[in-house]
C-alpha cells in the first residue's frame, strides 16, 4: 500500500481554507440579524414616519411633530363694540339729608316765604302780643334776634315816626337766632309794661310786624293793636319758649 504524505504546506493551507469558510459563515449569520436592527434604529433618531404610534417617550423629531399637530389656544374673544369694555354707569346718589344745624342757618336766613307770622294777645296779660314765627321748610335758617317791630297808624302814608319798643341791650354772640325745621321762635312785646292808664294817643291802631331785618320791607304784615292804652311799650328777643320769651321782654332797656 503506497503511503499518502502531504507536504505541511498543503496542510497549512487546507486548514486555512477551512478556517476562513467557517469565519465566513459565522460573519454571515452575524450580519443578517445586525442591519435590520441599525437601520430602524437609525430611522427612529432622525424622525422618520412610522406607522406605530409614539409611545409618548419622544426624541426630538417625534417631539417636534406632536407640538405642530397640537391645536393653539383659543384667542381672547373681542367685545361686540370693538371698544374696551367700559364698567357699568353707578346707580344716581342718593341725595343728602337736609341741613337743620346752626352752622346752616348761621349762613342761610329765613326767606318770608319760608315761615309763617301770628300774632296774638295773651290772655293772662291783655297788654301783651305773643309774636310766633313758624318755620315751614325742610332747613334750618337764621333770623335777627328780635323781630323789627313798630306801632303806627293804619291810615297814615308815612311810617318814619312810628313808636318802637324798647329792646334788651348788650346783645352779642352768635350771627342769628337759629330757627330749626319745623320749630317755632317766640318773641313778647307788651304795649304798657307799667299798666298806667295813659300812654300814647289811641291813634295808634296797628302793630307792624317784620319777621326779621335780612327780610325786603314787603314782607312787614300788620296786625291790629286791638285796643288797649301804650306807654313805653318793651319787645323781648326770640325764644323756643313763651316762658322765656316773657323774661327777655321783662329786661328791655334800650331803645332801637
Amino acid at each position: 500500500m503506497k503511503k499518502i504524505t502531504l507536504s505541511s504546506a498543503v496542510v497549512v493551507a487546507l486548514c486555512g481554507a477551512v478556517s476562513l469558510s467557517a469565519c465566513a459563515s459565522s460573519k454571515s449569520a452575524a450580519s443578517g440579524a445586525g442591519p435590520a436592527a441599525g437601520s430602524s434604529s437609525t430611522s427612529a433618531a432622525v424622525g422618520a414616519p412610522s406607522d406605530t404610534p409614539s409611545s409618548g417617550i419622544g426624541t426630538a423629531g417625534s417631539t417636534a411633530s406632536t407640538s405642530a399637530s397640537s391645536p393653539a389656544s383659543a384667542p381672547t374673544k373681542a367685545s361686540n363694540s370693538g371698544k374696551p369694555p367700559t364698567s357699568a354707569p353707578s346707580a344716581p346718589s342718593t341725595p343728602s339729608a337736609p341741613h337743620n344745624d346752626d352752622s346752616y342757618a348761621y349762613t342761610h336766613r329765613c326767606a318770608a316765604s319760608q315761615v309763617t307770622l301770628q300774632v296774638s294777645r295773651m290772655t293772662d296779660v291783655p297788654t301783651r302780643r305773643l309774636i310766633a314765627v313758624h318755620n315751614n321748610g325742610a332747613t334750618s335758617c337764621g333770623l335777627s334776634y328780635f323781630p323789627l317791630v313798630s306801632l303806627g297808624n293804619a291810615q297814615s302814608a308815612d311810617h318814619s315816626k312810628d313808636l318802637k319798643p324798647l329792646i334788651p341791650g348788650g346783645l352779642g354772640g352768635p350771627p342769628a337766632y337759629v330757627l330749626y325745621a319745623g320749630k317755632t321762635a317766640y318773641a313778647v312785646l307788651d304795649l304798657n309794661p307799667a299798666g298806667s292808664g295813659t300812654g300814647t294817643p289811641t291813634t295808634l291802631d296797628e302793630i307792624n310786624v317784620l319777621p326779621a331785618d335780612t327780610m325786603p320791607n314787603a314782607a312787614t304784615k300788620n296786625f291790629p293793636l286791638g285796643g288797649g292804652s301804650v306807654g313805653k311799650p318793651k319787645l323781648g328777643l326770640y325764644e323756643a319758649g313763651v316762658a322765656d320769651a316773657v323774661a327777655s321782654m321783662q329786661g328791655a332797656n334800650t331803645p332801637q
